[in-house]
């Protein structure tokens, strides 16, 4: 019934059933089943979008929007109830406009980070990316989660580089957001208008009721996206530390001059784990490493880039100096140079750098502020020690985010997924370090899955206001039921 109601509103091209679909829509990659849905419907178009979320409201039936293809690891994309549909937008692939004077792009959503990457490049600019996104990932989708930018000095909001949206509410209504608001974008355009300010309409930011949301108060069908100008020098170099707090002043020292451009600290796992071809040149990549280490990429474009380039690189040196650090072109004979690529590049899809030591992670992450950041260190290294995992296989990556007011702090457990046992005590420990970690004040700005409880029941008030909000823009609950507040 639910098929041929589908296939009689979308044709019979754009929606499926087959049992290889609806699996790969049902389970995050490592962390097991989930619910499968019922179908797939794979939108072409924003008219798409609202027909669907029509049809779900007037039928009752749970839709969960998607995006990226490949696997999904966090499990906010995973039906969680029975009956619901996939409406998979990979399929929206249209770069609407890049207009460089303004620096400025707008996507679809099933525009990925590959093939924004190679369109921005013919124009000269780049977007400033997550840490080694999959090349198959939505880029919208990466922006709605508010993955942290590796580049956090030209991070003005949290929600940056996403700039005005076009979305279809849960009530099926769809509108613009910023100054993408009343009429179709290429109206907007034509009167050289290029959705810079995000805000309204009115007073109200309606991008921060979709940011973080997990598809739960509406349906992002294109997204304007702020660019940089590609440098003519570009260069990264290494910040050794023995300790992360070692790291701390330098941190705050960087991030309040805004120099610099990428910023990011890694321990040895994890960087091996990044910077590795194999399983088994990380162990020895592993062994080379400082124990933590403060990625720092240098950057200039456009007017007198060799003297910009001299001047904060001269300057980044003095500070590191001041803080009893060294900033070294390379380690061991390991290039800073050679680890850029790795870090502001797409990831190949099939190689994704965080299964390269043992063929399965699960992430442990939230927002906390840069100092605190040792202390959750401790916590969960202590908490792998008790479960019987390996602390030299547990990654971490210590983000400063919004020009470094916090820093996303993230934790990866490599397990071997052929591993039994292994695998039995990774995901054991997902959840006790998960629960410890929230009980010493680790946000999680980001609640997938078990964390929306931790989260949630720490703020009444705020719960019963996002309940609140879903009941206005998502009336009748079907955008992804069983997510956030619906714990």
């Amino acid at each position: 019934m639910k098929k041929t109601q589908l296939i009689e509103l979308f044709g019979k091209d754009k929606v499926t059933d087959r049992p290889d679909a609806l699996k790969k829509h049902a389970a995050s990659a490592h962390l097991g089943a989930g619910i499968a849905p019922d179908a797939v419907i794979k939108a072409g178009s924003a008219e798409d979008v609202v027909k669907a979320v029509q049809w779900a409201n007037d039928t009752k039936t749970p839709l969960v929007p998607v995006s990226s293809t490949g696997k999904h690891y966090r499990g906010g994309s995973i039906p969680s109830v029975p009956g619901a549909v996939m409406l998979d937008m990979s399929g929206m692939k249209k770069i609407r406009s890049i207009n460089r004077t303004f620096r400025m792009a707008v996507a679809e959503p099933g525009v990925t980070y590959g093939e924004l990457a190679e369109a921005l490049k013919k124009e000269g600019m780049y977007v400033n990316t997550s840490l080694a996104p999959r090349s198959d990932k939505s880029v919208l989708a990466d922006l709605l989660e508010v993955n942290p930018r590796v580049d956090p000095t030209t991070q003005w909001s949290f929600k940056e580089p996403m700039r005005c949206v076009e979305v279809v509410w849960g009530d099926g209504q769809r509108m613009g957001t910023g100054e993408a608001y009343g009429p179709p974008l290429e109206v907007h355009q034509a009167n050289q208008k290029w959705q810079i300010n995000p805000d309204g309409p009115a007073h109200i930011d309606y991008n921060r009721l979709l940011s973080q949301a997990e598809g739960t108060m509406g349906v992002v069908t294109w997204a304007s996206i702020h660019c940089n100008t590609l440098p003519s020098i570009h260069r990264m170099f290494l910040v050794p530390a023995a300790k992360l707090s070692d790291l701390e002043s330098f941190l705050y020292r960087v991030t309040d001059l805004r120099f610099g451009s990428e910023l990011l600290v890694l321990n040895a796992a994890d960087l091996a784990n990044l910077i590795a071809e194999s399983k088994e040149e990380v162990r020895a990549l592993q062994t080379r490493l400082p124990a933590w280490t403060a990625l720092v990429g240098v950057s200039a474009a456009d007017l007198l880039p060799e003297k910009k380039y001299e001047q904060q690189y001269l300057d980044l040196l003095d500070i590191a100096q001041e803080c009893g650090l060294e900033m070294v072109p390379s380690y061991n004979g390991i290039s800073g140079d050679a680890i850029l690529p790795r870090v502001i590049q797409p990831c190949p899809a099939e190689r994704y750098w965080k299964e390269t030591r043992k063929g399965a992670f699960a992430d442990i992450l939230f927002v906390q502020t840069i100092e605190n950041a040792p202390k959750y260190v401790d916590i969960m290294m202590q908490a792998a020690t008790e479960y019987g995992i390996d602390p030299g296989d547990v990654g971490v990556y210590v983000q400063p985010q919004h020009q470094g007011v916090s820093a996303q702090i993230e934790f990866t457990i490599a397990f071997d997924p052929e591993n039994i046992v292994e695998s039995r005590n990774a995901k054991a420990l997902f959840d006790e370090a998960s629960a410890r970690l929230s009980r010493n004040g680790a946000f999680f700005a980001r609640p997938y899955g078990k964390w929306a409880r931790l989260q949630y029941n720490k703020d009444a008030q705020t719960t019963i206001m996002i309940r609140r909000l879903k009941d206005i823009f998502n009336p009748n609950n079907i955008l992804n039921p069983g997510k956030l507040t619906d714990y």
